[in-house]
């Protein structure tokens, strides 16, 4: 009987219908970056079992819209787009883990398969949506903010044909520091669950995650004013840590690689449903 290959299902015999090939996988996308507040009661209760509130700042948290374009070492997907193009919105909270800053994403948003399964794999809670952001060609005509002082970006979200969020950074000056709300190293939680009958609330991982990834580059940052907003849809919560008052926005480039993940916590029995 042939073997059958590949990183994620399907699983074939030659391997290449997986919809997540094998890492590692190389990053490079534009994000504006809104630095937010939200509820800290709102905030304690989203966060996973082994992170704490953040000492000082318990509400501290972050929007981010990206457009990304990624691919795998042999760079493919970069010459068929549909494979190496997708946006997404998330937010992440501000916490601890004893006295080392973190910070955990909980909800999150991505409008291609792969991206979606990919998230997963490395413990962000993904679900589909749409995400729209304005774009720059460096041209400096009408339908092209640029990158200076005066420019107006903007991004929406929705979900299951609802908008869940919408944001707009108006740049200002190069920014001297960049965005420190989504500075500290990311905590997610990778839980796959059991189907088995008695087994529901045992799932077959559920485990503490950090992020890991090297060969990172970053363009030069502008910042400014933003505006940011969730609204409310079935099925989402996200509300519930919304904006209660609105920092800085940032727009900028980055880049980076992933092929590993740090161990922080295993869990183990039976976990809350």
């Amino acid at each position: 009987m042939a073997d059958l290959h590949g990183f994620s299902l399907p699983r074939t015999p030659e391997g290449r219908s997986s919809l997540v090939p094998s890492p590692p996988w190389h990053y490079a996308g534009e994000m504006l970056v809104i630095e937010y507040w939200c509820d800290p009661a709102a905030a304690a209760r989203a966060l996973p079992p082994g992170i704490a509130p953040h000492p000082t700042d318990p509400g501290r948290a972050a929007a981010l819209f990206v457009d990304w374009q990624s691919c795998t070492t042999g760079q493919d997907e970069l010459v068929d787009p549909s494979r190496s193009q997708y946006k997404e919105f998330f937010v992440v909270l501000n916490g601890v883990i004893g006295d080392r800053e973190v910070t955990t994403c909980p909800h999150i948003w991505v409008d291609r398969d792969f991206a979606l399964v990919r998230g997963w794999i490395q413990g962000f809670p993904k679900k589909l949506g749409s995400v729209w952001m304005t774009r720059t060609f460096g041209l400096g005509n009408l339908a092209d903010p640029g990158i200076r002082s005066g420019s107006r970006f903007g991004a929406t979200a929705a979900a299951n044909d609802r908008r869940i969020a919408e944001g707009t950074v108006t740049l200002e000056h190069v920014s001297p520091g960049g965005p420190t709300h989504n500075d500290p190293p990311l905590v997610n939680v990778r839980h796959f669950p059991r189907l088995a009958a008695g087994h529901h609330d045992d799932p077959a991982v559920h485990e503490l995650v950090g992020s890991r990834s090297h060969t990172r580059s970053v363009s030069e940052i502008w910042e400014g004013s933003a505006t940011l907003s969730f609204s409310a849809a079935p099925n989402e919560e996200h509300t519930a840590i919304a904006p209660v008052r609105v920092g800085r926005g940032f727009r900028l480039a980055f880049a980076y690689t992933v092929d590993d993940l740090e161990m922080v916590q295993q869990v183990s029995g039976r976990v809350g449903g």
